[in-house]
Parts: structure tokens; C-alpha cells; sequence
């Protein structure tokens, strides 16, 4: 269902404006599948996306507020991994 006048209310859009965060990480090219399905098994907390393979360079969309949470997890995964 389409709610434009929801759309074009300032209120319900700041509402949402700041939930979203993006953080841009680099590991080992070897190593992207397995950040993503750690990641995705955590469920509720992140998306990992690759953006370029061959500089292993990947994408996490998180929320502000889970990402504290995601970047204690991932720092204790047995990979190594830059934020960039």
C-alpha cells in the first residue's frame, strides 16, 4: 500500500532519517563469505554486502542502534578485518 501523505509528513520522516548506518570494512577476500554468514546468523543485528570482491571490500548495513553490538561481535570473529 502507497501512504503518500505519510511520505511528505516532516514529523514521520524524522522519525527515520538517522536509523540507518553503513559501514564499508576491507578483510581478505578468502574470508567474505564467511564474515557474511556469521553476520547472517546472527539474524536481527546486520547485512553484509561485497562491493568490490577482489579488493575484498564489503558493506554492513546496520541500525545505530545495533551497531555497537555487530562491531563487538565481528572484532571477535576469527577473521581480521579493517573499517574503512
Amino acid at each position: 500500500m502507497n501512504f503518500p501523505e505519510e511520505q511528505k509528513d516532516p514529523q514521520v520522516n524524522s522519525i527515520y532519517e538517522n536509523i540507518d548506518l553503513i559501514i564499508k570494512a576491507r578483510i581478505d577476500r578468502s574470508e567474505i563469505q564467511m564474515l557474511c554468514k556469521l553476520v547472517e546468523g546472527l539474524g536481527h543485528l546486520g547485512v553484509v554486502t561485497t562491493t568490490d570482491k577482489v579488493l575484498g571490500e564489503v558493506m554492513i548495513q546496520t541500525t545505530k542502534d545495533c551497531w555497537t553490538e555487530l562491531k563487538q561481535v565481528i572484532e571477535q570473529m576469527p577473521i581480521e578485518i579493517e573499517f574503512i
